[in-house]
């Protein structure tokens, strides 16, 4: 892959592998076209206000924006491919055309494939090909970055999944079976990431295991995304002391930042973040240490 013809402002440079290394983490925006998401309960479910949404976060400092049309919540229902295209493909085509490396979330060959056609230029997995059988060989022959999320089930029922002799140990073990079916499929190994899939099948003890463990992950030597934002494990860290509720996810997000800047000194590659302007701070502050450290 190129680097875009109309670049934003600021944006990393894309190497021939087509994954952006800025030297710094790089930050992913979110960019929900969904009405039911957990974080922004369809804020955004329009297209033009998707659109601008993506927009803003390149202003931000966004490297990356992240096209979803399918929630992932936990008991999520799915929903036909049909209104997943419909969702996601104006506004994958829209921010391409203004220049964004977009990335497309989803499960499934066909959405991934017309996303690719309208521009995208990642393909972001959280089944890790599990879903769809055909995702794999349809990202070989596209020849684009290709994440690989931990995954072990559909939303509605994932959580009955989370059973772990050693979290992350077992995690490393189950990503390291979908790199060897990336590569049987023709992936190229410079355009696979991994993705240790925080909150799907896991309890919070197993997600802080995780992060806490995330140089094992890195060891495995792939560029590592880490998804952690506004998620339910960091609301119940910081949950109202007198009543006992978690905190709600429009006020998780500096505890967000916390997770990214000692998720980029494990090595992380990309954090996948709604709140771009802090987490774009905090990947460059970390970076800045990093080097005199």
């Amino acid at each position: 892959m190129s680097t875009a013809t109309r670049p934003c402002p600021g944006a990393p440079t894309l190497y021939p592998d087509g994954l952006p290394r800025p030297g710094r983490a790089l930050v992913m925006g979110i960019v929900n076209v969904t009405p039911d998401s957990f974080s922004d309960g369809g804020r955004w479910y329009a297209p033009e206000r998707a659109v601008a949404h993506g927009l803003a976060l390149l202003a931000e400092g966004a490297d990356i924006l992240d096209v979803g049309g399918e929630s992932t919540r936990p008991g999520a229902a799915r929903v036909p491919v049909e209104e997943e295209l419909r969702r996601v493909l104006p506004v994958v085509r829209e921010l391409a055309a203004a220049g964004a490396t977009v990335s497309v979330d989803t499960m499934r060959a066909e959405v991934a494939a017309r996303a690719v056609e309208a521009g995208a230029r990642l393909v972001n997995d959280v089944s890790g090909g599990l879903a769809d059988p055909a995702m794999l060989p349809l990202v070989a022959r596209a020849g684009v970055p290709y994440v690989a999320m931990h995954w072990r089930g559909h939303s509605d029922g994932m959580q009955a999944n989370a059973g772990y002799d050693d979290a992350a140990a077992d995690v490393a073990d189950e990503l390291r079976l979908r790199v060897e079916a990336a590569l049987h499929a023709g992936i190229a190994p410079d355009r696979l990431v991994l993705d240790p899939g925080l909150g799907f099948a896991k309890t919070p003890e197993h997600n802080w295991q995780l992060l806490g463990r995330l140089r094992e992950v890195v060891a495995l030597g792939y560029p590592v995304l880490v998804g952690a934002a506004r998620k339910s494990f960091l609301g119940e860290l910081l949950a109202d002391p007198a009543t006992g509720l978690p905190r709600p996810p429009h006020r998780r997000d500096a505890a967000t930042s916390a997770v990214t800047v000692l998720a980029a000194t494990q090595g992380a590659w990309c954090v996948r973040v709604h709140d771009v302007a802090s987490t774009a701070d905090a990947v460059r502050v970390t970076a800045r240490w990093g080097r005199e450290a």
